[in-house]
């Protein structure tokens, strides 16, 4: 297992595991208007660098989120939730909190729902994003 920092958690990460699982996950699988304009991004490039970097060093392609949820509209695009399941555990989980970065925000979770991971090995952790994404479709049905 690999150890890193992410952010404020100290976590550990199977990372063959992670990738052997990512090799045959389809895309994220919601065809609602506010999961195509994320994957749409996501295709693009056009999330935050620091999430890329995350997500190429672990071999995820950044469209095979396990989980996306549009939160509301904000300062002028539109709030998202979205997170990668990873092969793993935090070490710190009782006392490592959320990172507030100038893209949005971060952080190591348990996300309950498994719709888009199943089948993943245990034991896992979610990496969580809040990110302020643009419209990138055409046009907003």
């Amino acid at each position: 297992m690999l150890k890193r920092d992410l952010w404020d958690f100290e976590v550990e990460i199977n990372e063959t595991e992670t990738a052997e699982w990512y090799s045959v996950k389809g895309t994220w699988g919601c065809e609602c208007e506010h999961c195509r304009n994320f994957l749409e991004i996501a295709k693009h490039n056009e999330l935050p660098e620091s999430i890329h970097t995350i997500l190429k060093e672990l071999n995820i392609e950044p469209e095979k989120a396990t989980y996306v949820c549009e939160i509301m509209p904000k300062d002028g695009g539109h709030l998202y939730q979205f997170s990668y399941r990873i092969a793993g555990r935090i070490l710190n989980e009782d006392t490592a909190k959320s990172t507030v970065t100038d893209w949005g925000e971060a952080r190591c979770c348990h996300e309950i729902y498994p719709y888009g991971a199943p089948g993943f090995p245990t034991p896992h952790f979610d990496l969580e994003f809040w990110v302020t994404l643009p419209w990138m479709l055409a046009e907003k049905e």
